[in-house]
């Protein structure tokens, strides 16, 4: 009965993984989402930056780019 259940898992995994990449490859310029909230626009927007540059406390204005996540200023 396990066998049976890892195997059935391990088909449906193997499903979602081929269609998340047969989407990527057959999007015009398909890649991954870009998840990160520097790099988010709508979070821009609302002023909300990377909670590494929070929690730090490093100051991308003293440096070149954020300790954590290396989002420059701007």
């Amino acid at each position: 009965m396990l066998l049976k259940l890892i195997i059935i898992t391990s088909v449906l995994v193997a499903l979602a993984l081929a269609g998340m990449a047969i989407t990527i490859l057959v999007k015009p310029k398909g890649r991954f989402p870009n998840t990160h909230i520097s790099h988010n626009k709508e979070m821009k927007k609302r002023g909300i930056t990377c909670a590494q540059h929070t929690d730090t406390g490093c100051n991308p204005v003293d440096s070149a780019a954020c300790c954590g996540c290396s989002m420059k200023e701007g």
